[in-house]
């Protein structure tokens, strides 16, 4: 009589190499071929999406879904956070207000958000959650007089009715929130003719062209792109729910806008040839990229990208923060030149709260400075001075510097405005001045160790 299975004994040994075993199956099923053939594959759902609601215009939630969607179908990105509709969160974010959306929205009648989620979910909190959240505050606040479209809206099959309520007793805390920061009502408004509503689509879901204009509202149309996979992705032939996803973990560099301009060599290239050909494409695309121009925050204020194309002119202030660490006596380069080194990563970040000191200094002598060349807004000046501060990603230390430049040496307007050194700021303040960077600048990430820092130098 044969032994049950629960009656077989291993040594040590061979419990090891199962463990090993199993582990290299998972390895090799995570691979990067297996990633960028599920990417393709939920990248043709998205494009089946877009035909089946008259070509909406797809618009990328950041980070994953620039994965899901080629760069010539991309109309635009989004920023709604996951965490932002996690169980006991469910905030409206006033850092990332996505108000670039509305323009495209109403240009188009609605928009598609594409995004991906982990392996078993149905959808990303993202889509299921903080869209929704995003567009019930932004009825409230663009037509307080519409109350029949005031109601949230929430996927049945994703959020329970009790999460769903807890979600609608926040929402006017958050209306009030998005009122604080003083945008401007009436020029959004302009923007839509109509409400906005999500509307939600996965791979499950029963497509069916239409080209309908909803009378009542745009859709926002929440694609999550990614299968959902309940089992292990070895009972799924390769195919990885979510692939896209963290990409620091197996991307070896590689980002969407290179998979998709050499998409086809990359997902015919055997696996042990594709990390060498993977180092070798982003090395090129580094080389070749052309780095893009400053970024306006403010009538007199740029955030830029280090290293800088052309030279300021001597109307221009310009700070450059370089991620090596140098001695604040070497930082003034000239009247108008601060190069300042605080380090890289969250070194840099903190080291930040001590150089802001010495970056105001600068910058307020520089707007102070008589200069017949140097045009200030006054009747027969050549050129008006402006201040610009780069960084070498131009989304996080320079938007961090120029945050605290906005409210320590900029009026509402943001002109020029020195200010007594001794003034407080609230956190309000500086909530409002972000928002209107994040306003002018959607693609800007400031971490949260930069606006500490920057809040502890303003704040004192």
């Amino acid at each position: 009589m044969a032994p049950a299975t629960s009656e077989l004994v291993f040594s040590p040994q061979a419990n090891h190499n199962f463990s090993r075993i199993l582990s290299d199956l998972k390895r090799s099923n995570l691979s990067i071929t297996n990633r960028l053939r599920s990417i393709r594959e939920d990248a043709d759902f998205v494009r089946e999406v877009a035909a089946a609601f008259g070509s909406r215009p797809l618009v990328a939630n950041e980070r994953c879904g620039s994965w899901y969607v080629a760069p010539a179908r991309k109309a635009g990105s989004a920023y709604f956070k996951s965490t932002d509709g996690h169980a006991g969160q469910w905030r409206f974010s006033t850092r990332r207000l996505n108000l670039q959306l509305l323009a495209i929205i109403g240009e188009h009648d609605g928009c598609i958000v594409v995004d991906s989620t982990r392996r078993g979910k149905r959808m990303p909190d993202a889509l299921s959650k903080t869209v929704p959240i995003w567009c019930c505050v932004l009825n409230r606040v663009l037509f307080p007089d519409d109350v029949d479209r005031h109601e949230l809206f929430t996927p049945p099959n994703a959020v329970s009715r009790s999460e769903h309520a807890q979600i609608e007793a926040r929402i006017p805390e958050h209306v009030a929130s998005l009122k604080a920061l003083g945008v401007d009502v009436d020029a959004l408004r302009r923007q839509l003719r109509k409400p906005v509503r999500p509307v939600w689509v996965t791979q499950e879901s029963q497509l069916v062209p239409t080209d309908e204009v909803f009378e009542d509202f745009h859709p926002v149309i929440c694609c999550t792109s990614s299968r959902r996979v309940l089992g292990g992705e070895m009972s799924e032939g390769g195919y990885i729910q979510g692939a896209g996803d963290d990409t620091e973990n197996w991307a070896l560099g590689l980002t969407p806008p290179v998979f998709w301009r050499h998409a086809d060599v990359l997902l015919s290239t055997p696996e042990p040839e594709l990390s060498d050909l993977v180092r070798s494409l982003v090395a090129d695309h580094d080389a070749d990229v052309d780095t893009a121009g400053p970024k306006q925050v403010a009538p007199c204020l740029f955030v830029g990208c280090l290293p800088l194309t052309n030279q300021p002119s001597p109307s221009t202030c310009t700070v450059a923060i370089y991620s090596k660490t140098t001695d604040a006596s070497s930082w003034v380069k000239s009247p108008s030149l601060m190069e300042v080194g605080v380090g890289k990563h969250k070194l840099a970040s903190r080291n930040l709260r001590l150089a802001l000191p010495s970056i105001s200094d600068f910058v307020q002598r520089f707007i102070e400075r008589p200069d017949p060349s140097v045009g200030s807004g006054a009747a027969g000046s050549s050129e008006p001075r402006r201040v610009l501060v780069a960084c070498e990603t131009g989304k996080d230390i320079s938007v961090g510097v120029a945050l605290a430049l906005l409210c320590r040496h900029f009026d509402d307007e943001g002109n020029f405005c020195v200010r007594p050194p001794s003034e407080g700021y609230t956190k309000s303040d500086i909530r409002v001045r972000l928002s209107r960077i994040m306003t002018q600048f959607p693609e800007a990430n400031p971490s949260r160790t930069t606006l500490q820092s920057v809040n502890s130098f303003l704040m004192g």
